[in-house]
């Protein structure tokens, strides 16, 4: 059985590789393919999928982006009214 490490060093996947890599199964995999989610080439019958593509999008789909955390810890303005 191949490690996820491998996966880390192959820049082309199938959809089993990619299952692997995501961590996500197979049959969510194609539903995100049907739903154009997710980033795919069909080469023939077949999809295959680029890791640096692949990455991006990840990156693309970060919700906890660093704006939102830099809004999040941001102090309060003083509303001007002083006691």
């Amino acid at each position: 059985m191949e490690t996820i490490q491998s996966h880390l060093n192959k820049q082309i996947m199938d959809i089993k590789e990619l299952s692997q890599y995501l961590g996500i199964g197979k049959s969510k995999i194609y539903s995100l393919i049907r739903m154009k989610k997710i980033p795919a080439s069909k080469i023939g019958r077949q999809y295959r999928f680029s890791k640096d593509i692949v990455d991006s999008w990840l990156r693309d789909k970060i919700i906890t982006k660093k704006e939102n955390a830099l809004q999040q810890n941001a102090v309060p303005v003083n509303s001007g009214v002083d006691k």
